[in-house]
C-alpha cells in the first residue's frame, strides 16, 4: 500500500482540498465582512442591525457545528470523497442563493445551510490528504491545504471594500461549483478502501469518541488546542473598532487589522508546517508558535492601554496562530480511520464555534468583576491560552504515526 501513497504534495488530492478550504475560508470571512452592509441594505439600523447580525453569525456557527457532526459521520461511513462533493455543493448553492435574499428570515436559513456545507470542507480535506500521502511527507500536503485556506481569508478581506456584497456571494458560489469538476476526479484513499468492510456502527459513531476515557480527553484537548485562534480573530481582531473608540486609538481600520492577521496566519501555516517536517515534531512546533502568539497578544494589550497602533501586533498574533496547519494535521493523526473525518470535522468546527461561548463569557466577566473591555478580554485570554497549552502538553507526539488503524 505504501507504494500507492503520494510522496509529493503537488497532487490532485492536495489541490482539491486546498482550493476547497480556500473557498471555505473565503466564504466564512466574507460573511463577517459583509454582514453589516448587507443588513443595512435590507433596511436594518441601530440596535436591530447589531442584534440581527449577531443572530445570523450564531445561526451560521450552529450550522457549522451541526454540519461537523453530520459530515463527519457520512465521511467515515460512506467515504471522504462523498463529503467533499456534498459539502461544496451545499455551500456553493447557498452562497448563490445568498446573493438574492431580500429578508432576514431567508438570510438566516441560507446562512445555516451554508454553515452545514462549510463544516465538512476542512475535516474531510485534511483527512483525505493525510491518508493519501506518505507518512514522511504528509505534513507538506496539509501545509498547502491550510495555507490556501488562509489565503482565502486574506482574499475576502481585500475585496471587502471593492465588490458589492451580492456579487461577492455569487462569485463565491460559482467558485465552489467550478471545484466540483476537480472533485469528481479525486479517489478515496487506499486506507479507507481497505477498511470499508468494517461494520457501519463502528464507523463515524459519535458515541465511540466518548466510549474510552483517554480518547474523550484527547478529543476535548484537540478542541481546546485550537480555540485561541478564534479567540484572537473572533474577539481581539473583530472588536478592534470598539477597542479603538474606548481607548482613543486613532486611524484604526478593521479591514487592515484583519488582513494583517490573516497574512500572519498564512506565513505561520507555511513556517510552522515546514518546521514540523524538518524537526520531525508536531508538539514542539505547536508550543513554540503558541508562545509567539501569547507574547504578541501581551504586546497587543499593552498597545491598547497606551493608545498605540494595533496593526503590527495583529500581524504577529496571526503569525503565532499560524499553527493551524500543524494543529489540523495532528488532530487527524490522533484518531483511527473509522473516526478520523468525524473527529477532525467536529474538532475544527467546534473550535470555530467556540466564539459563540467566548462572546457571552467575556461580557459576563466584565459585568461580574466590573472591569473594562480590555480586562475582560485579558481574563478570557488567560483562560483560553492556559487550557490550550495544557492540552498540547497532554497530547502525545504524532509525527510519523501510521494512520492505518481503527478505534475500538
Amino acid at each position: 500500500m505504501s507504494d500507492q501513497l503520494h510522496k509529493s504534495p503537488l497532487n490532485l488530492a492536495v489541490l482539491v482540498a486546498g482550493l476547497g478550504f480556500f473557498v471555505d475560508a473565503f466564504d466564512l470571512f466574507l460573511f463577517n465582512i459583509y454582514r453589516v452592509p448587507s443588513l443595512k441594505e435590507l433596511g436594518l439600523s441601530g440596535n436591530e442591525l447589531s442584534h440581527q447580525g449577531e443572530f445570523l453569525l450564531a445561526i451560521q456557527m450552529a450550522g457549522m457545528m451541526v454540519g461537523g457532526i453530520l459530515t463527519g459521520i457520512i465521511g467515515d461511513k460512506k467515504g471522504r470523497k462523498t463529503v467533499l462533493f456534498g459539502s461544496i455543493l451545499l455551500y456553493s448553492v447557498s452562497n448563490i442563493a445568498n446573493a438574492f435574499v431580500d429578508d432576514t428570515i431567508s438570510y438566516a436559513i441560507i446562512r445555516f445551510l451554508a454553515g452545514v456545507g462549510l463544516a465538512g470542507e476542512l475535516g474531510a480535506g485534511i483527512t483525505i490528504v493525510s491518508e493519501s500521502m506518505s507518512i514522511k511527507n504528509r505534513g507538506y500536503g496539509t501545509i498547502l491545504v491550510a495555507t490556501l485556506g488562509a489565503l482565502g481569508a486574506v482574499t475576502a478581506g481585500l475585496i471587502g471594500n471593492i465588490i458589492p456584497w451580492r456579487i461577492a456571494f455569487f462569485i463565491a458560489g460559482c467558485m465552489g461549483l467550478l471545484l466540483l469538476i476537480l472533485r469528481m476526479k479525486v479517489s478515496e484513499p487506499q486506507i479507507f478502501r481497505e477498511q470499508i468492510h468494517l461494520a457501519n456502527h463502528k464507523k463515524g459513531n459519535f458515541k465511540v469518541l466518548f466510549k474510552n476515557r483517554n480518547r474523550s480527553i484527547k478529543y476535548i484537548a484537540c478542541i481546546l488546542m485550537g480555540v485561541p485562534i478564534w479567540y484572537s480573530v473572533g474577539l481581539l481582531i473583530s472588536l478592534s473598532p470598539e477597542i479603538a473608540q474606548i481607548y482613543h486609538i486613532k486611524n484604526l481600520q478593521l479591514a487592515t487589522c484583519f488582513i494583517l492577521f490573516q497574512i500572519g496566519i498564512t506565513a505561520g501555516d507555511l513556517s510552522s508546517g515546514i518546521l514540523s517536517q524538518l524537526l520531525q515534531t508536531r508538539k514542539k512546533v505547536l508550543l513554540s508558535f503558541m508562545l509567539v502568539a501569547i507574547f504578541a497578544t501581551c504586546v497587543h494589550f499593552s498597545n491598547i492601554r497606551n493608545g498605540l497602533s494595533l496593526n503590527f501586533t495583529s500581524f504577529w498574533m496571526g503569525l503565532g496562530c499560524g499553527y493551524l496547519s500543524v494543529f489540523v494535521t495532528s488532530t487527524a493523526e490522533h484518531f483511527g480511520t473509522n473516526l478520523r473525518v468525524l473527529a477532525t470535522a467536529t474538532v475544527t468546527n467546534f473550535m470555530r464555534g467556540s466564539i459563540t461561548l467566548l462572546v457571552p463569557f467575556h461580557l459576563w466577566i466584565q459585568s461580574y468583576f466590573q472591569v473594562d473591555l480590555a480586562m475582560g478580554l485579558i481574563i478570557t485570554g488567560i483562560m483560553v491560552w492556559t487550557l490550550a497549552i495544557a492540552s498540547t502538553l497532554y497530547l502525545p507526539e504524532t509525527f510519523g504515526k501510521n494512520l492505518n488503524f481503527n478505534e475500538e
